[in-house]
């Protein structure tokens, strides 16, 4: 369902008592929020993916005016429903969170960990990083895998990146397998994480 994030990265809901989910949460506040990558395709098994865990709880008075501006900022068609009487502002907050990178890539991240980390910037340019790596440079993400990783593949694909590296998905002679590549070194921008996977194809070839 439609979130938007706050500071601390909780999922801001705008939901109706009408609504089955709404009725349960009034019930029982636990819950999950399964977030998947937009590009998955035809192999959602091999995407990354998160679920955040937590309670989900109305939104206390004070804080209302500044949700409802965080929501209305992501999704500018809720203004025709945002103030009707049957919709109210909930959040989830975290307990705890599960990560999935693909195959054979997972693990739990503390709600504490989650909460205090930043933005990854490039969150917004991820999915035309990885669509552009998988479609033109599936050859260098095997060579990559090889170089950087010490795994044999004949065939490779990225299936998420971020500021300190990437995940790929691989398709080696023991089956499916997934692994991560670290950057040589931490990018602040798509320009620089373009630089860097040249600059590590370069080194790998060399190899």
């Amino acid at each position: 369902m439609p979130y938007g994030l706050d500071d601390g990265g909780r999922p801001i809901l705008l939901i109706s008592t009408m609504a089955m989910h709404t009725q349960n949460l009034q019930a029982d506040p636990r819950a999950s929020l399964l977030l998947t990558q937009p590009d998955a395709g035809a192999d959602p098994l091999g995407a990354s993916r998160v679920t955040l865990v937590g309670n989900v709880l109305p939104v206390p008075k004070p804080e209302i005016a500044a949700a409802r501006e965080l929501y209305l900022a992501r999704y500018a068609n809720s203004k025709y429903w945002v103030d009707f009487e049957d919709f109210s502002f909930y959040r989830m907050e975290i307990v705890d969170v599960y990560f999935v990178g693909g195959f054979g890539v997972m693990g739990w991240v503390s709600a504490a960990d989650y909460s205090s980390a930043r933005p990854d910037p490039l969150a917004d340019s991820a999915s035309g990083i990885i669509q552009h790596m998988n479609a033109d440079h599936a050859d260098a993400l095997i060579l990559l895998a090889r170089t950087f990783a010490g795994m044999e593949s004949t065939e490779a694909a990225m299936t998420s990146v971020d500021r300190l590296g990437f995940h790929v998905r691989l398709k080696t002679a023991d089956g499916m397998r997934g692994t991560r590549i670290a950057f040589l070194r931490e990018v602040s921008n798509p320009l620089a994480a373009r630089n860097v996977l040249v600059e590590m194809t370069a080194q790998a070839r060399k190899k």
